[in-house]
């Protein structure tokens, strides 16, 4: 049934301007929803890569280890445990073919510093869509307010011209234009809920990385890792 309220007729009546934001709007809101699920899922997925972790030290020899973990393309922990073998084995390279670094190139700290380096570039893969969750969280409600006023000026020009305020002429502009608004808030809520559970969970991964790291870091430099005394 038509009626001259709602999203429908906001759209059929709406100029550009009008129309621009609420594309703007919606473009917002699914591509944040594609995010999430997207980035929720990866999360998942690299939260069941944990348990590898154990297959790795049970393994006899660092490569079996290496081959104990699953989907390389994608599994942070592999890389880490890549990353510090090719820094180990360049460090070695380099001690061998140029005697004169062991003076200046102290293994402890070139493992550490690499370890950090192949964490920091992990981490940063972690990022992928954070920011445009913090910026459509920071921006859609204004967006929506813009699309309001502008809509609210455009009811008043036109109860002007008609030379009428009846309040059957004027709820229906008005309320049409005050949807911008939650259709900006409804945009901008889940983008902030998104964003900070993400970025939650990214933390904690990064913190999971960091200790493998460190029992790389003492298995490299002292032959075996730390134990976690459980």
């Amino acid at each position: 049934m038509n009626t001259p309220f709602g999203i429908a007729n906001l759209w059929l009546e709406g100029d550009f301007i009008t129309r621009f934001v609420a594309i703007a709007l919606i473009i917002c809101s699914i591509v944040t929803w594609v995010i999430l699920l997207s980035r929720f899922w990866e999360l998942r997925n690299l939260r069941k890569l944990k348990p590898e972790l154990d297959q790795f030290w049970r393994a006899t020899s660092y490569d079996q280890g290496l081959q104990s973990f699953s989907s390389h393309a994608l599994n942070p922990y592999y890389h880490l445990a890549k990353s510090a073998a090719t820094a180990s084995a360049h460090h070695q390279n380099q001690a061998h073919d140029h005697r004169e670094l062991l003076q200046t190139l102290n293994y402890s700290e070139w493992m550490a510093r690499s370890l950090k380096n192949s964490i920091d570039g992990i981490a940063a893969g972690f990022q992928k869509g954070l920011t445009f969750l913090g910026s459509t969280g920071a921006i859609s409600p204004f967006i929506g307010l813009f699309g309001t006023v502008w809509g609210i000026y455009h009811a008043l020009i036109a109860i002007s011209s008609s030379g009428s305020a009846q309040l059957d002429q004027v709820a229906g502009p008005i309320g049409e234009a005050l949807i911008m608004t939650a259709l900006g808030l409804a945009v901008a809520i889940p983008a902030v809920l998104a964003f900070n559970a993400i970025n939650r969970a990214n933390k904690l991964m990064v913190a999971d990385l960091n200790r493998f790291a460190n029992d790389l870091l003492a298995y490299f430099v002292t032959g075996a890792r730390v134990k976690s005394g459980e």
